[in-house]
């Protein structure tokens, strides 16, 4: 009953349906598809396939396992410090501004759900992974499972972002994702293990995309 139990939770976590905002940004992809550097399933698939393996996996992912860890050890300190690395680690105002309003979307939940320890990070910046992962350590989820449903909770907001601003059938974004769903546990294990002096990103044109967005006419997506 009891993995059972973390199971449900860890799904509860990663749904879509959690009331974080993640479905209103867009993370630069609507200034790719504006700029026609996406357009057509192949295409958006390398887009999305490409930040999995060069941001996501090398920054977000190891972060998120080092604050699981430190979680698990009650070190807050030690979250603290990755905390404020992953959020000035965000290239952008748009892309800073985010990962607050997540982290503090999700804290607010947390808190809703009887988690008054939560209610801390309502008082401080907050990164989206710090308040998942602690959401995932005190629903007694692994590292490895942890990882996994953030990157495929993020894969998911990112198709559904392009099937918002493209036309792509629902069929080709379940590609897209099935695309992305077989890379998510090589990924996961080449997050854990990175060093220290590893972790970054390596996505120009990601950062580019975020900060012309927020200069963009017409927008879909918050900025």
């Amino acid at each position: 009953m009891s993995a059972d139990l973390s199971t449900l939770r860890l799904l509860q976590l990663a749904s879509p349906a959690m009331p974080v905002g993640a479905y209103s940004f867009s993370q630069g992809l609507e200034h790719a598809a504006e700029a026609g550097w996406i357009g057509d399933e192949a295409r958006t698939g390398d887009w999305i396939l490409g930040l999995a393996q060069d941001a996501l996996g090398t920054l977000d992912l190891p972060v998120l396992q080092r604050l699981h860890a430190a979680w698990t050890a009650s070190d807050l300190a030690t979250v603290e410090r990755w905390n404020l690395q992953l959020l000035a680690s965000r290239e952008t105002a748009e892309l800073r501004a985010e990962e607050r309003h997540l982290g503090q979307a999700l804290a607010k939940v947390l808190v809703a759900l009887g988690i008054e320890a939560a209610g801390r990070w309502l008082r401080q910046d907050a990164c989206y992974a710090t308040l998942f992962s602690f959401a995932a350590v005190r629903g007694h989820i692994g590292a490895r499972e942890c990882s996994q449903a953030y990157l495929w909770a993020w894969a998911e907001n990112q198709t559904l972002a392009a099937l918002k601003l493209l036309p792509l059938g629902q069929s080709a974004g379940q590609r897209i994702l099935d695309r992305i769903l077989v890379e998510i546990p090589s990924l996961c294990e080449r997050a854990a293990a990175l060093d220290d002096e590893d972790l970054g990103v390596a996505t120009p044109r990601h950062a580019m995309a975020s900060a012309w967005h927020e200069t963009q006419y017409s927008r879909l997506f918050r900025s």
